[in-house]
C-alpha cells in the first residue's frame, strides 16, 4: 500500500511521515481514515500532515470531561481547527467517572475503552480504512523504559508497533521536538494538557525526569533505545516462532480450558520462558510462574490463582481454566418455559416445560424434574465443602466432594463445578447427576427440563 500526494511543496516533516507510511504499508492511496484529535501537538500534527498528504480525514475528538474548563477549551479548539481545515469532526462526550465506577476499572482504563470503542464504531460508520493515532517516537521510547522499570518479557521491550489491528501510528519515526518544530514553522497552534507536566504520573516522570538524565549520559540515547527495540523485535520473531512450536506440541484447548502436557513442556528450551508467555496474559506474575515451573515434579493438587484464572497441577498435566469464584454472585433461574441464562462459565442454561409422559433425555447436558416439586426460582452457584445431595436412583446422602472423587473428576473440573439448588437443597450437580428427590414419577403432571446449550 503506497501513499498519495507527490507535491513538491511538502514540508520535510511531511515527507518523512510519508516515507514511513510507505515503508510500513500503513495506508492506501487517498484512503479515508479516522484521526484521533485531542487538540495536543501530536494529534494536530498528525491531522495536518495526513491532510497535506492527500488522505480523506474524519476527525474524532473525545471529551472525557475530566479536566473542567480545559476539557471544554480542547473541545472548542478542535471544532475551530476542523472548521478551518474543512474536515468533518465528530465529538464524543463521556461520563468517564460514571463508566469507571460501573465497570469497576480505573479512570485511565475507562477512558481507553470509551475512546477505542468509539473509534471502531465511527470507522465503520464512515466506511474508513484505518484509525490513525498520534503516537510518536518519544512515546515508544518511554514505553520501553516504563516496561523495563516494572518488569516485562521480551515483547515489552520492542516498543510501540506501527499497526495494531485497525490502529495505525504514522508518526512513530518523528520525535516530539520535530512535531513541535513542524507546527511552529507552519504557524499552527495547539493546546497543552497541563496534566502532562505533572510528575505524579509514571509516564511523565519518565519523560520529565528520567529521560533527561539518560540524555546527559548519552546524548544519542533516544536513537540507541529505538535501535535496540528494533533488534529485539527481530529477535522476538524468532522467539515467538519457538514459542508457537512448543505450544503446538504441548498445549490443547477445549471449552475455554487449556491443558499443558508436562512431559512435552519439560522438553522446551526454557520452561519458565514458555510459561511466562502462556500465563502472564492471564495475570500470573513472575513469582507464580516460577512456582508453577517448580511444581512440575510435585504431587498433584497444587493450585495457583490470578485475578482471572487458576492453574491446577494434575498428575501429568497443568490445567488452566477461567476462575469461577466461590463467592461470586449466585445466578437466579426462573422456572418458566423458554427462560435462558448465561452461566458463570459462559455456557447457557435453558428451561423447558413439557407435559408428563414425554421421553426423558439421558444426555449429561440435560436433566428432567417434576415441575410441581420445584419453586418459581432456582439458583446456580459453585459447589462448596459440605454440600450434599441424594444422587438419582439412590436413597442415601452423598457429599458432592465424595461424588466427584468417585467419578474421578479432574481437579480443574472440581474447582469449577456448578450446582443448581432450591434454597439449600441441591437439585442438579450441573451436567452430571440430578437429585433423586425431584425425579419424575407416575404422579408427575409436568416435566421441568434444564438443558446446557
Amino acid at each position: 500500500m503506497s501513499t498519495v500526494n507527490n507535491r513538491d511543496d511538502l514540508h520535510l516533516f511531511e515527507l518523512k511521515v510519508k516515507g514511513y507510511i510507505a515503508e510500513h504499508s500503513l495506508l492506501d492511496d487517498g484512503c479515508r481514515t479516522v484521526v484521533g484529535l485531542s487538540g495536543g501537538a501530536d494529534s494536530v500534527a498528525l491531522l495536518t500532515t495526513l491532510t497535506a498528504l492527500g488522505y480523506e480525514c474524519k476527525a474524532v475528538h473525545c471529551n472525557f470531561q475530566l479536566r473542567g474548563e480545559e476539557s471544554e477549551r480542547d473541545n472548542l479548539f478542535t471544532v475551530d481547527l476542523c472548521r478551518k481545515l474543512g474536515i468533518e469532526l465528530t465529538v464524543c462526550k463521556y461520563d468517564t467517572h460514571g463508566y469507571a465506577a460501573e465497570k469497576g476499572i480505573s479512570i485511565e482504563m475507562a477512558a481507553r475503552e470509551l475512546r477505542y470503542n468509539d473509534f471502531e464504531r465511527i470507522m465503520k460508520e464512515k466506511d474508513a480504512r484505518a484509525i490513525c493515532i498520534g503516537h510518536h517516537r518519544d512515546d515508544s521510547i518511554e514505553t520501553v523504559i516504563m516496561n523495563l522499570i516494572r518488569g516485562t518479557g521480551l515483547k515489552g521491550l520492542t516498543g510501540i508497533k506501527p499497526i495494531n489491528g485497525n490502529i495505525v501510528r504514522p508518526l512513530l519515526s518523528v520525535s516530539r521536538e520535530e512535531i513541535e518544530s513542524y507546527l511552529r514553522e507552519r504557524g499552527q497552534p495547539y493546546v497543552t494538557d497541563r496534566t502532562n507536566l505533572k510528575t505524579c504520573y509514571t509516564r511523565n516522570k519518565v519523560r520529565l525526569n528520567i529521560l533527561p538524565l539518560m540524555r546527559e549520559i548519552n546524548p544519542s540515547v533516544d536513537n540507541s533505545i529505538i535501535a535496540t527495540a528494533e533488534h529485539l523485535q527481530q529477535a522476538y520473531e524468532f522467539y515467538r516462532s519457538s514459542i508457537e512450536q512448543t505450544r503446538s506440541k504441548t498445549v490443547s484447548e477445549e471449552d475455554g480450558r487449556l491443558t499443558v502436557d508436562i512431559e512435552n513442556l519439560k522438553q522446551a528450551p526454557s520452561v519458565e520462558g514458555f510459561l511466562f508467555e502462556l500465563l502472564s496474559p492471564m495475570g500470573f506474575n513472575e513469582t507464580q510462574i516460577a512456582n508453577i515451573a517448580a511444581s512440575l515434579d510435585s504431587q498433584p493438587g497444587s493450585r495457583f490463582i490470578s485475578d482471572s484464572h487458576i492453574v491446577l497441577k494434575d498428575r501429568n498435566k497443568l490445567i488452566v481454566t477461567p476462575l469461577i469464584c466461590e463467592t461470586a454472585e449466585p445466578l437466579t433461574i426462573r422456572t418458566i418455559d423458554g427462560f435462558t441464562a448465561i452461566l458463570p462459565d459462559g455456557r447457557k442454561l435453558k428451561v423447558s416445560i413439557k407435559e408428563a409422559g414425554q421421553p426423558i433425555s439421558k444426555q449429561a447436558s440435560t436433566a428432567t424434574f417434576d415441575a410441581d416439586l420445584l419453586p418459581d426460582t432456582l439458583t446456580v452457584r459453585v459447589w462448596r465443602e459440605g454440600d450434599w445431595f441424594i444422587p438419582f436412583g439412590m436413597k442415601g446422602r452423598k457429599l458432592v466432594s465424595d461424588y466427584m472423587t468417585d467419578c474421578k473428576i479432574s481437579l480443574a473440573d472440581k474447582e469449577r463445578q456448578l450446582i443448581v439448588v432450591e434454597r439449600e437443597n441441591i437439585v442438579w450437580v450441573l451436567g452430571r447427576r440430578s437429585d433423586n428427590r425431584y425425579r419424575v414419577s407416575d404422579t408427575t403432571r409436568q416435566q421441568l427440563v434444564l438443558t446446557i446449550v
